[in-house]
């Protein structure tokens, strides 16, 4: 168990490690070369100019300023000046709400950390029950847990003060939560209101269209909304699986990538031309000329490319059952896309239509029929993961403690029982080995969303967010507890009676105190000093610009800011919330290294979103009613697990008091709920109303049809040299004229929108009307 000292050495380590990330990332991104990589965002703005372009040769590459030096750390103040209105502007209201959530944290933590180190750690503290422990009953403690609730004698009339104070964190969190989603939900309805014209404002997404032997899915689409909406609706572009495209597409542009990078490479050394061979990786195989291999494949693969897009454009099955459907106001949209379309509440299912950066156009070909099934797949696979995953943890976990390592390597006890080295096993290495173990399990939970039919990037982050942060409850959290106690005091336990066993796990929780402290200084401060360093994307920039970078056109490509990761990022933080509120009146010791966490985090991502990232799509917050869930679900685990340890400590008359507390939570969280979620999953007909008015008196003349008539074409009729737009060229040509093949499609009371004329079965609905 590790010590004060070895928290010392940790704490030494890790800050060291991230002044180090600090000073490096301070240093890189004053040279003019690695500009691109620290100010990405400017630059796809068009509002920074590379600083290689002119001066001396030296100074494309080194920064010769000797004061820019000494001014090294001036990144945090200026991350900390752009105003909140001006950063919604700058990078969207996702990026900005996201930054709100360490705020929240640092608004929580910060008093409750006053409060419990002025309270609760000296009652904690005057008390020598440990002491007595370890001598009578040999439980494994240390000077950290003096600090926690395991210090107070069993039925001590101090308890009185952890319900309390249970009592007074409680009631202050759901304030600050009350506070914020008034908050966010207000910046929300401000931003939806103020912002730009967007195609998704005035689309839905219609799925599970009904077969039909008569008509294509295009002509009972239009019939079915003109008959419907006949007033609002517009046009519509129907979705198509053109997975195979894509994935031909995209196998084309890797080989134009490699056919560039050897024509580059040509054009420094033409006294060679450049070879290749054709087997896996280039390792075995014939070989040939790179550079006309390469022009060959792409030759036969933009043939295979055409065939297949043909193929789309003219097969029946390339047609999925649902349609992206616009609408000539936002009010009409809002009405659809809300309500239920037809008396059987499975077909003509309508929802919002993502932006169209937002649309994970693989999953639309998915049939929703069978999205339930794939659901429960991986419902099932995440409980196995979940569940086996323990397995390798509480492996790791033992390597990586001092019994575990001499275990293993018993020639090494000497050098691992020198009191440094001790210090740094104890006080690092686990937390070090669960960080490097779980790092592969974002990317895992992303597939299983995507294999779950999720249609926008969006939803996928969500779902993979709250997976996350379900396996980080019950592998890194409940096993780490749990297993670690039960390991920790398995030698008691053998030597002591049954009715003792219960006391004993009251005394060993809070001493997992001690690893998660390790675990937030890793992960939470080394960490995210890492994250702004940004060493994996300068690497790969200065390959791409040394091997494939022949323009500024492919200078600019070659950088990939990327976004927030809301999929990762946000378990990682609701995490520290759960640590916090759990050990809050557990282990005040804890409350101080989550808010340096908290601090940090929000200074180097506030600098990332300004400079760095760009988000893939603006969901206007969608997701905060996730936070405020995941935050009321961390709140009630602490408030029962405090029940819990009471419980062992024979709390008779105080543990009754704190039932009240989930249940006053759980009241809260739906009253917040009630007021404020629906802002978050609806449009409000009013507001819609008010920007539909307030446009078409300033643009009267707008050609609405023609701004959303290609706002959802699948990606990969976009931007190609040969026939890209033939799809959509077929679908307009079809509906130059739509005619009625079914009789009970005779009776369409408007002209058709999508062809400008009549319905050429009006009038022969009139010549069957009988005779007054």
């Amino acid at each position: 168990m590790a010590t004060l000292a070895d928290i010392g050495v940790s704490a030494a380590l890790n800050i060291l490690g991230a002044f180090v990330f600090l000073i490096a990332f301070a240093i890189l991104r004053l040279q003019p070369f690695n500009d691109r990589v620290y100010f990405p965002k400017w630059y796809l703005k068009g509002l920074r100019d590379s600083p290689t372009h002119g001066g001396a040769f030296v100074r494309k590459f080194v920064n010769l300023d000797f004061r820019s030096y000494i001014r090294f750390l001036n990144w945090m103040p200026e991350a900390l000046k752009m105003p909140e209105p001006e950063l919604i502007e700058h990078a969207g209201l996702d990026s900005a709400v996201y930054l709100r959530i360490y705020l929240i944290g640092l608004k929580i933590f910060v008093p409750i950390a006053l409060v419990a180190w002025s309270v609760l750690v000296p009652v904690n503290w005057t008390n020598d029950t440990l002491d007595v422990a370890v001598k009578i009953s040999n439980v494994t403690a240390s000077d950290i847990d003096k600090l926690s609730i395991s210090n107070v004698p069993l039925k001590s009339q101090r308890f009185w003060t952890h319900v309390v104070m249970a009592y007074a964190f409680t009631f202050w969190t759901c304030y600050v939560l009350l506070k914020e989603y008034e908050k966010v939900a207000n910046l929300r309805l401000q931003f939806v209101a103020s912002e730009k014209r967007r195609p998704d404002q005035f689309t839905v997404l219609v799925r599970n269209v009904p077969p039909d032997p008569d008509e294509s899915v295009s002509e009972l689409v239009e019939h079915f909304f003109l008959v419907n909406h006949p007033n609002h609706y517009l046009t519509h572009q129907v979705v198509v699986n053109a997975n195979k495209l894509a994935k031909l597409v995209k196998k084309k542009k890797k080989l134009q990538n490699w056919l560039d990078y050897y024509q580059l490479k040509y054009s420094r050394n033409n006294s060679k031309r450049p070879m290749m061979k054709t087997g896996f990786l280039g390792l075995w195989g014939e070989k040939v000329d790179g550079i006309d291999y390469h022009i060959s494949e792409i030759e036969k693969l933009s043939k295979e490319i055409a065939e297949e897009r043909e193929r789309v454009v003219s097969d029946p099955k390339a047609i999925m059952p649902a349609a992206f459907v616009s609408f000539n106001s936002r009010w009409g949209a809002a009405v659809c896309a809300q309500t239920q379309q037809t008396r059987n509440p499975t077909l003509w299912l309508t929802e919002w239509a993502s932006e169209p950066r937002d649309v994970y156009w693989q999953n639309l070909a998915i049939p929703y029929v069978s999205l339930s099934v794939r659901r429960l797949i991986m419902g099932v696979a995440f409980f196995f993961l979940t569940f086996f995953f323990m397995i390798p943890i509480a492996i790791v976990q033992s390597f990586a403690s001092i019994e575990g390592i001499e275990k293993a390597v018993p020639f090494l006890k000497p050098v691992i029982e020198a009191k440094f080295i001790k210090s740094v096993i104890q006080g690092f290495l686990p937390g070090i080995a669960l960080k490097l173990f779980l790092i592969f399990l974002p990317t895992i939970l992303m597939i299983m969303s995507k294999f779950e039919g999720f249609i926008s990037l969006s939803s996928l982050e969500r779902r993979a967010a709250t997976r996350y942060y379900l396996f980080n409850f019950v592998n890194v959290f409940l096993g780490s507890i749990i297993a670690g106690s039960a390991f920790e005091q398995l030698n008691s336990f053998l030597k002591q009676s049954a009715n003792d066993i219960p006391k004993t796990i009251g005394i060993a929780i809070p001493n997992k105190a001690t690893f998660f402290i390790t675990y937030i200084m890793v992960d939470g401060w080394a960490g995210i000093a890492g994250e702004i360093l940004m060493l994996k994307p300068l690497i790969i920039f200065h390959l791409k610009n040394f091997f494939l970078v022949k323009t500024e056109k492919d200078r600019a490509e070659a950088m990939d800011p990327g976004s927030l990761g809301f999929n990762s990022g946000e378990p990682r933080i609701q995490f520290y919330f759960l640590l916090g509120l759990v050990y809050a009146t557990v282990t005040p010791l804890l409350l101080p290294f989550i808010i340096v966490f908290f601090a940090l985090a929000y200074v180097v991502f506030r600098h990332q979103i300004i400079n760095v990232y760009n988000q893939r799509y603006e969901s206007a917050a969608a997701f905060w009613p996730d936070v405020h869930r995941r935050i009321i679900a961390a709140l009630i685990i602490s408030q029962l697990l405090l029940m819990g340890l009471l419980s062992t400590k024979k709390a008779a008359l105080s543990t009754p008091f704190l039932i009240a507390l989930p249940v006053l939570t759980i009241w809260f969280h739906y009253f917040s709920k009630d007021r404020y979620e629906s802002a978050f999953v609806k449009y409000p007909l009013q507001e819609a109303m008010m920007k539909d008015t307030l446009e078409r008196a300033r643009e009267p003349n707008l050609n609405l049809k023609g701004y959303l008539r290609n706002a959802y074409i699948h990606p990969v009729f976009k931007g190609e040299d040969d026939d890209d737009d033939a799809f959509f060229k077929n679908e307009e040509n079809e509906n130059v004229l739509v005619l009625t093949k079914r009789q009970s499609r005779r009776n369409t009371p408007v002209p058709s929108k999508m062809s400008g004329a009549s319905s050429p079965s009006l009038p022969e609905v009139v010549q069957e009307d009988p005779e007054p």
